[in-house]
């Protein structure tokens, strides 16, 4: 029983981590396309180059802390997801243990 719900919550525990490095190439994604965008704007001529600079660094930092945002929130659901999996096999366990005890007592 208890292998089954460890099953489960690492199923699960997987699929928050695949979520997760999917939001983190996201991320990266689009601070590599607004760095470009960026650089483009700069060639041209319509920004500075240390206008340039400063938003490459501002779009560095947000994508950073958004990544390590994300991570404390998957982070945080794979260990409420584990203090379920946990609460039910204990549950479950339980109910079997009763179930055991009514049929030896004959009801």
């Amino acid at each position: 029983m208890a292998d089954n719900n460890n099953s489960f919550a690492d199923g699960l525990g997987e699929g928050l981590r695949k979520v997760f490095l999917a939001g983190v190439g996201a991320l990266a994604t689009t601070a590599e396309k607004g760095s470009e965008i960026i650089n483009d704007l700069v060639k041209k001529g319509e920004l500075t180059v240390n206008q340039g600079k400063a938003l490459n660094e501002e779009l560095a930092h947000k994508a950073s802390k958004e990544s390590a945002e994300a991570k404390d929130r998957v982070h945080a659901a794979g260990e409420q997801l584990h203090n379920a999996a946990t609460g039910i096999s204990h549950a479950a366990k339980k109910a079997v243990k009763d179930a055991e005890k009514d049929v030896e007592e004959g009801e």
